[in-house]
Order: structure tokens, then C-alpha cells, then sequence
């Protein structure tokens, strides 16, 4: 986080900052570690992205009922 925080102070910003973070990663991991740690964040966030739609849709299907029933009632 400290190192978002000082892209933000210095104005670097959009591709710059992303290679920035990039080599810092490269620096910290090493080449050989960076692959592994991009496979576990990429399946991170298909992860999240799989929990977060499927409490969309159970959202909807909520809602779906809940308004035909509605409808019943009328």
C-alpha cells in the first residue's frame, strides 16, 4: 500500500505506475517466484469474481421472486 501511495505523490500514473509495480515485483519475488505469485492472484480473483456474481445472481433471483409475488397478491 506504501508504494501506491507514493506513486500517487510523485503523479505517476496509468501504464507507468503498472510497470512500476511491476519491477518492484520482480525485485521482491524474483524472476523465478514472479509466474507462481501471477497464477495465484490471477486465481484470486477469478475466485472473488465467481463469489461476487453469484451473490448478483442470487440477489436477482431474490428479487425476481419477491416480485412475483407481488404480483400474486394483486
Amino acid at each position: 500500500m506504501e508504494a501506491l501511495a507514493f506513486i500517487n505523490t510523485v503523479g505517476i500514473s496509468g501504464p507507468v505506475s503498472l510497470l512500476f509495480i511491476g519491477v518492484v515485483a520482480l525485485i521482491i519475488f524474483g524472476p523465478k517466484k514472479l509466474p507462481q505469485f501471477g497464477r495465484a492472484m490471477g486465481s484470486t480473483l477469478k475466485e472473488f469474481k465467481d463469489a461476487t456474481d453469484g451473490m448478483t445472481n442470487f440477489d436477482d433471483k431474490k428479487n425476481s421472486d419477491e416480485q412475483s409475488q407481488d404480483k400474486e397478491v394483486k
